[in-house]
């Protein structure tokens, strides 16, 4: 049950980004050149603050189950990172984005920026730390290779940010006019939000399974490590 309620916090998530992002496809389409954060700002600020908590909230669900399933350890990379990724996006909640309309800049920007870039950095790291122990295991192999494909995928779709920012830092473009920044950041956040509902399906098939010991992750990590060698 706990399971299937963190699926669901990210699933409504979704649903309500989604709705208000096909609401602006029909009515406003340059309004997607703008970053998903610039519905903190507006009259749908509620909307945005209660799907960006439930990822949040729903995330640290998923790392919890599989921590007490475990699947991970709550000290290690996959569960600390995960905890960042929600963290990041709790932060992003609490620091609306920077108010280009007003004439100064605000501290609150400057923190959105950081928690940003700390959620979008964290969660590749999440996906592939939690899956590279598993990944020949006869149980969860299938569960781990799915993970680790989208947290390589979550890194391929930052790219272009990276990109944007060093073009940026080397004296070009602003980076937020390299690329149409509120389209890559829609393909970064789908791409996230998928790899964390992965992870939420490995979380609901682990809770339908005995709990595993410490022994069992330990002969898992060897036999990775073996392989690897070998």
């Amino acid at each position: 049950m706990v399971a299937v309620a963190g699926l669901t916090a990210v699933l409504t998530t979704v649903a309500m980004i989604g709705a208000l992002d096909l609401r602006n496809a029909l009515e406003a389409p340059a309004e997607l050149r703008r970053t998903i954060s610039q519905y903190g700002l507006g009259a749908n600020a509620w909307i945005f603050e209660v799907a960006v908590s439930l990822l949040a909230a729903g995330s640290l669900v998923i790392a919890a189950v599989l921590v007490r399933r475990g699947v991970t350890r709550w000290f290690s990379t996959g569960a600390v990172a995960l905890s960042l990724w929600s963290l990041g996006l709790a932060l992003v909640v609490a620091f609306p984005k920077q108010d280009w309309s007003l004439p100064s800049t605000s501290a609150s920007g400057g923190i959105h920026r950081a928690a940003s870039l700390l959620a979008f950095v964290s969660l590749p790291i999440a996906m592939i730390a939690l899956a590279r122990p598993w990944l020949r295991d006869s149980t969860w192999g299938g569960h781990a290779r799915w993970t680790l494909g989208f947290g390589v995928l979550s890194v391929l779709a930052f790219s272009p940010l990276l990109y944007a920012v060093l073009v940026h830092a080397s004296g070009g473009a602003a980076w937020w006019r390299v690329f149409p920044i509120g389209y890559v950041e829609r393909i970064l956040v789908f791409t996230e939000v998928i790899a964390v509902l992965v992870a939420g399906l490995w979380a609901l098939g682990a809770a339908n399974r005995p709990k595993l010991g410490a022994w069992q992750r330990g002969e898992t990590s060897r036999r990775t490590s073996a392989t690897s060698t070998t």
